[in-house]
């Protein structure tokens, strides 16, 4: 066979891949990375709101606003303000009718005794009933209000044993309802 005499014919490529529609493997990547970013979004909403915490969250979050209180502002205030947070931790905790009308040393007895953490709320809480009522001139020691604070959150961790537990699956179906997190403190 001579060259000149050969019939050749062009190579022909194969046929382009089309953008649309798109092959199996990139919509799972799209789901995948969909599903990512809305949970991404949806725990970034939970931290942001607080919502998964409920009423410990929320008491938590004002314990560390009053840690920052403390440094700055008058500790009769910080004592205050921490008086009234124990006292609506104390009602979510347990029944409000055995909270809410102790004051004085019966609030502290209270505290006693239903601090499974057992501070001594008795001989240590006393700042709690008299220093809002202190004059400008007294000074409140931060030290003992700091204790004080870091108590009530050990006091908030810790497990109720007259509350009744519910299993995670439980919890998640009442946020999911809507039922869960309306306790806040």
């Amino acid at each position: 066979m001579e060259p000149g005499t050969l019939v050749l014919r062009d190579i022909h490529g194969l046929d382009q891949v089309p953008l649309w529609p798109m092959a199996p493997g990139w919509w799972y990547l799209i789901g995948a990375l969909g599903l990512l970013l809305l949970l991404a979004l949806l725990r970034y909403w939970m931290i942001y709101t607080g919502a998964w915490l409920g009423w410990r969250g929320d008491a938590r979050r004002q314990l560390r606003l009053l840690k920052k209180a403390l440094r700055d502002d008058d500790p009769r205030d910080v004592a205050s303000r921490l008086s009234e947070l124990l006292r609506r931790i104390a009602m979510a905790r347990s029944d409000r009718r055995q909270a809410a009308g102790l004051t004085g040393d019966d609030w502290l007895q209270w505290l006693n005794q239903h601090d499974t953490s057992r501070f001594d709320w008795e001989k240590r809480g006393q700042m709690l009933l008299t220093a809002p009522y202190m004059p400008p001139t007294m000074e409140v020691q931060r030290k003992e209000l700091a204790a004080l604070i870091s108590a009530a959150s050990r006091w908030i961790d810790a497990k109720d044993p007259a509350a009744r537990q519910t299993s995670p699956l439980q919890q998640l179906k009442q946020w999911l309802t809507g039922k869960a997190g309306r306790r806040h403190v």
